[in-house]
């Protein structure tokens, strides 16, 4: 395993992302950071609580569950009602993007409601969509093989992405 991220290179990822998303929200009472189940609601947890900050908007943390191998089966939930995101802001945050499989059906979620902005973010881009989705914020963009793996590890103090 190749270690491409530290945990303070991580940190200052999600604080770069968090000033991201506040520019383009400036005006915004409220933002909605929907994290992705697993890699995706640690990453959101990271953006969120720097958001929380810097802004003085309220920042919701909306957890989404689908089943990330066949969301398509599982279906898409998310732990808010419909109608406390209709009109709002959201960011959507995932760990990797890497086939877009998970954002696209993410998005898909959101856009059956009427919503004012939706907007995508990302620890690491690799590059391999088969989906016509792209990140708004990201880490870092990795060109990779397709039998490379990308691990990300967060935990206390040690958060970390690898290679494999």
């Amino acid at each position: 395993m190749n270690r491409i991220l530290t945990h303070e290179q991580i940190q200052h990822i999600a604080k770069r992302i968090a000033y991201q998303i506040y520019e383009t929200n400036v005006d915004e009472k409220e933002i909605i950071i929907a994290g992705i189940n697993g890699g995706g609601m640690s990453f959101a947890k990271k953006i969120a609580a720097i958001l929380k900050k810097i802004t003085e908007a309220d920042i919701i943390l909306c957890k989404m569950d689908m089943d990330k191998k066949n969301p398509l089966k599982s279906g898409v939930s998310t732990s808010m009602n419909e109608k406390d995101y209709t009109n709002k802001s959201i960011v959507l945050v995932d760990d990797v993007l890497n086939s877009g499989t998970t954002l696209i059906y993410g998005t898909h979620h959101f856009l059956k409601t009427p919503i004012k902005q939706l907007k995508t973010a990302v620890l690491v881009n690799r590059n391999h969509k088969k989906y016509p989705i792209k990140a708004d914020f990201k880490g870092i963009s990795l060109s990779t093989s397709l039998n490379e793996h990308i691990k990300v590890v967060f935990e206390p103090n040690n958060d970390a992405v690898y290679l494999e």
